[in-house]
């Protein structure tokens, strides 16, 4: 392995590259029209246009993407997670394209892909799954559910997840609409509207086990983290130990996490994820055939980077470490920095990053995709920067995430850190009672303390101006009061630099 395209965007694509420079590969990024200017792809040794902002056109642009690895003589692709890192097909056509895919076999994704699947694999492994009842059509589903279930049901995508489909029924009256909004909907998100019906679980834990596989049979786990604090299904907050497992349920959480990892010859890093219900019996949820946005509260507690091996297992290397020699180390959280209006059901929100201070100190990190005059696109996941902090304990950990979360500053656009930095002041935070209402439970009428002062606003505005303003901005600075030209390069504040893209 010599070259590395990242077949992706923003925060992750940054990640996997300075891991991959860390390994002396070489790094080409790809971008769209609307990131043409993105952090990513500045990072990078080399860049390639893939087409317009739509992700169809562009990040799930199958023959353009090989076409971009072709052309610039790559010979490995990290997918990241998100866009086309779940694809089966993208992945055997990466093989038969003669790359090396950073991540599971093809068979993998599409076996661990499917919720159907998945689950038939995860019972014959000795996983304990979630009773199911799974039919060819809405009208056998409905009758099975009567029949077998008994309500509240959940109404779920069998060829996806991140709650796309997803629907909580607790009346037989209730079931049909939800069966065809859920088919619907998930026909939108996948291309199947094939859906399962499952024993609804009310307010478990979701807890996860973080895995990695080489191509010589070896595995292990790097133990447990906890993600049960979700808006629209989808993780916002995570830790690292769970504050709900103890030794005894970690032992054998971890085990059945391993024999689902053997049954499909995993390898690469994967997460099999599981739902903790309140009497402490849990239960198969997904498995994800791929990086997970939270991995790195792992990375901070086991010492281990897991992009590195992810890089090292699909370069050929076996496993340099066993499971005796991993040890959890501290607490980590992490928290997810999203454009989005958590006062507005979490609509997704855009603009320019006007002003923007990413403050580091002792147990914090910042993965971050992010930059000044940055412009916010409606066109993708509206992730910005992941805020990761760790200490000895959790309240040490949790203290300095408020800091951290007190300290951030990106302003131009509406984001959920006043919302995320409310989650860990809470009373039940801090106690480790969480579960997947926990926002439902706690936040549901959640607005912001204050509006930005009109002040702080009319500043960043300044600031934006003598920035598009290189002479006032040169003059304020300082720097062309000695006659220099205002247009030099090296007097610009707009981020000029040698090599840029057009």
């Amino acid at each position: 392995m010599q070259k590395l395209l990242v077949a992706n965007r923003g925060e992750i694509a940054v990640r996997i590259m300075r891991a991959a420079r860390e390994l002396g590969l070489r790094t080409v990024a790809v971008y769209s029209t609307a990131d043409r200017e993105a952090p990513h792809t500045h990072l990078a040794d080399e860049a390639v246009h893939l087409g317009p902002p739509e992700p169809s056109e562009s990040y799930l642009n199958i023959p353009r993407i090989l076409e971009a690895t072709q052309a610039c003589g790559a010979d490995a692709l990290h997918p990241g997670y998100g866009f086309l890192s779940e694809n089966a097909a993208f992945a055997a056509a990466c093989e038969r394209a003669g790359l090396i895919f950073v991540g599971p076999s093809a068979a993998a994704i599409r076996d661990m892909g499917s919720k159907i699947v998945s689950k038939r694999i995860a019972e014959q492994a000795g996983v304990p799954v979630i009773p199911s009842f799974q039919a060819p059509d809405a009208a056998s589903l409905a009758r099975g559910a009567a029949q077998r279930l008994g309500y509240p049901v959940l109404v779920k995508a069998a060829a996806g997840g991140g709650g796309k489909g997803m629907r909580i029924v607790e009346h037989a009256a209730d079931l049909s609409a939800a069966l065809e909004a859920g088919a619907r909907e998930a026909q939108q998100a996948f291309g199947d509207a094939t859906l399962l019906l499952e024993t609804y679980i009310d307010r478990p834990r979701h807890v996860e086990v973080q895995v990695l596989g080489d191509r010589f049979g070896n595995r292990v786990h790097l133990f447990e983290r906890e993600c049960s604090i979700q808006r629209r299904h989808q993780k916002i907050v995570e830790e690292t130990p769970s504050p709900a497992v103890d030794a005894n349920l970690r032992q054998r959480m971890t085990d059945a996490a391993l024999r689902l990892a053997d049954a499909v010859d995993y390898t690469s890093a994967g997460t099999v994820e599981f739902l903790l219900a309140p009497d402490g019996s849990f239960y198969f949820l997904e498995m994800n055939t791929r990086l997970q946005v939270e991995h790195a509260i792992t990375e901070q507690v086991s010492g281990v980077d897991l992009v590195h091996q992810q890089l090292r297992i699909a370069g050929g290397e076996p496993l340099a470490f066993s499971q005796s020699q991993l040890t959890q180390r501290g607490h980590a959280i992490e928290c997810r920095l999203y454009a989005e209006n958590p006062a507005n059901g979490f609509l997704p929100a855009t603009g320019r990053v006007r002003v923007l201070r990413e403050p580091h100190g002792p147990g914090c990190r910042i993965d971050s995709g992010l930059a000044l005059q940055q412009e916010v696109t409606p066109y993708y996941d509206p992730i910005l920067a992941k805020l990761i902090t760790c200490g000895a304990t959790r309240e040490e950990a949790r203290l300095r995430m408020r800091t951290l979360l007190r300290d951030y500053v990106a302003l131009g656009l509406t984001t959920n850190r006043e919302f995320l930095l409310d989650v860990i002041e809470s009373e039940a935070f801090a106690a480790g009672d969480t579960h997947t209402a926990f926002i439902e439970q706690h936040f549901a009428a959640w607005q912001p303390a204050a509006a930005v002062p009109a002040d702080v606003l009319a500043l960043a505005a300044l600031g934006d101006l003598l920035q598009r303003e290189n002479g006032t901005a040169a003059a304020v600075a300082g720097f062309a009061g000695d006659g220099q030209n205002a247009s030099n390069p090296w007097t610009r504040h707009d981020g000029w630099r040698v090599g840029a893209l057009p």
